[in-house]
């Protein structure tokens, strides 16, 4: 089962349109969208390697416009869209504890959880809630979420090759880690935020 969606993933990757799926899920990821770009940005960078530093950079770009809608879905909409989407992570009535936690740790939370595979989506909502400094915002989001891409695209540009015949013996392994650090991720959410 494994074998034909990754498959589905690697030649995907290579057609013309894949640079504009990627930065639509980065996009969307940053704003709404459950699964991370890293689900794109992975394979296609295998696929070509050499290309990998220009697929994070379309990362990078798309997630902080996508940011900056979160953003601007807290500031504007969060009684609304903004409070629908944090009770879709359990996460609405832990805006008290958000709140004091960006009182005290704003810039680093927003740092700490642009690395990690926290929903980037949850820190952009409550950072425009909260009216956290907006260009303040954008800067680290653009540090942190530069640093994430950026260092899987050296991987893989670097060892693009090894990785990939790794991926190919090992691709029940390798999807299990992925999914594993994604409800990682859900699940941190629900215990840091």
């Amino acid at each position: 089962m494994l074998r034909p969606m990754y498959d589905w993933m690697i030649a995907l990757s290579k057609r013309r349109s894949a640079p504009w799926v990627l930065a639509a899920v980065a996009f969307a990821e940053s704003s709404f969208f459950p699964l991370p770009p890293d689900i794109m940005l992975m394979p296609m960078s295998l696929a070509n390697p050499r290309l990998a530093l220009r697929y994070a950079l379309i990362c990078t770009v798309a997630s902080v416009l996508g940011g900056i809608v979160g953003y601007a879905i807290g500031h504007l909409l969060f009684e609304t869209i903004g409070m629908w989407i944090l009770d879709l992570y359990g996460l609405s009535a832990k805006i008290a504890e958000v709140k004091a936690g960006y009182d005290k740790y704003g810039a680093f939370l927003i740092i700490a959880k642009g690395f990690t595979p926290i929903p980037f989506k949850l820190v952009t909502i409550v950072s425009g809630a909260l009216e956290y400094n907006f260009a303040l915002f954008v800067i680290l989001s653009i540090l942190t979420r530069g640093a994430r891409f950026f260092v899987l695209a050296v991987l893989f540009n670097r060892f693009g090759e090894p990785m990939q015949r790794f991926v190919e013996k090992r691709l029940g392994f390798v999807t299990l880690v992925l999914l594993g650090i994604i409800v990682l991720g859900f699940y941190l959410t629900g215990k840091l935020v």
